[in-house]
Parts: structure tokens; C-alpha cells; sequence
């Protein structure tokens, strides 16, 4: 269960999002919703705050001449918007995120696309010295509008067992 509604008290309840280890099944894939469209206002705000002066990502003139034909949207945006969107679903209750690896960026994002995203359960393990978590990894995939896969990655995280997360500890 991606949500659900803890009790914490007479007729009173706080929503919970992500899983817990033993949620996780190898093979399983998740399918991240709603889907994000990407402004110019995203391109532009995400390539300044990184400090990326590739004029690709905020120069019409300069896209245009290009083999892309118009501006693309920086590569790290759609790793972070690709990561995000699954955070609800599968590392809420995430210690700690553990890295990226196999990262390949497939095909371009322009602005005024959608993006969707979906992860696959790669591996699951206990962790050796810590007994109320494991290591979850999965395949992150970023699909456009039209299918169309645009990066992929996988991603490692440190994970609670269930009744060991901060949430179930947090007594506000």
C-alpha cells in the first residue's frame, strides 16, 4: 500500500505514504502518478540555479541551430523530476538514499512535455549491520507523453522495516 490512514488517536488519523521493506517484491514495477509537463520556467530556473551555461538549455536562437531544432531541457531536471515523482511511492520512508548508478538518458525532453515515471524492483536485501532495515534497489524509467523513454537509472535506498520508519516513531 502506497498511502494509507494511520490511527493515532479516537476517530482521528495522519496519512502515510512510501513502503516499508517487506512491501517491496523483486520484479514488482510501480507505476508513479500524477505525470509533471515541464515549462520554460522550470528549464530556465533549474539551468541558473546549477549554474549550467549551456546556452541548449536557454537560448532559442542558439536550440534552433541545433539538431534538436529548439531549446532541450537540462538532463539533470528530468533525473530530478523522474526521481521525485517516485518518492511518494517508493522511498517516503527512505533513511537514506544510497545513489544513482546506470544513469542513460534515451531520448530528449523538450519543454511542453510530459513526463511519467515508473520503477521496477531490482533487488532487496537485509541489512548486515543494521537489523531494522535493507537495501532496496530499483529501475527508474522517465516516459514522455508519448511512451517514448527518455532516461533511465537505477537507484539504491537504505529502508525501515515496518514499525522502525521516523513516522511511526513521531509522536505530534
Amino acid at each position: 500500500m502506497v498511502a494509507e490512514a494511520k490511527e493515532v488517536g479516537p476517530k482521528r488519523y495522519r496519512e502515510s505514504y512510501g513502503r516499508y521493506l517487506e512491501d517491496f517484491n523483486v520484479g514488482d514495477t510501480y507505476e508513479h502518478r500524477p505525470g509533471r509537463s515541464i515549462t520554460e520556467t522550470d528549464n530556465t530556473w533549474f539551468t541558473l540555479l546549477t549554474m549550467n551555461q549551456h546556452p541548449l538549455h536557454f537560448d532559442r536562437e542558439y536550440g534552433a541551430k541545433t539538431e534538436f531544432g529548439q531549446v532541450l531541457v537540462n538532463s539533470c531536471l528530468t533525473l530530478s523530476v523522474v526521481t521525485g515523482m517516485s518518492v511518494s511511492d517508493i522511498s517516503q520512508k527512505t533513511i537514506a538514499n544510497l545513489g544513482w548508478d546506470k544513469v542513460r538518458l534515451t531520448g530528449p525532453v523538450f519543454v511542453g512535455d510530459t513526463l511519467y515515471a515508473e520503477s521496477t524492483v531490482l533487488a532487496i536485501r537485509e541489512s548486515a549491520s543494521r537489523p531494522n532495515q535493507g537495501i532496496v534497489t530499483v529501475e527508474s524509467r522517465g516516459l514522455k507523453q508519448d511512451g517514448q523513454q527518455v532516461i533511465s537509472f537505477e537507484r539504491s535506498m537504505l529502508i525501515p522495516k515496518r514499525g522502525h520508519a521516523i513516522d511511526d516513531l513521531l509522536d505530534y
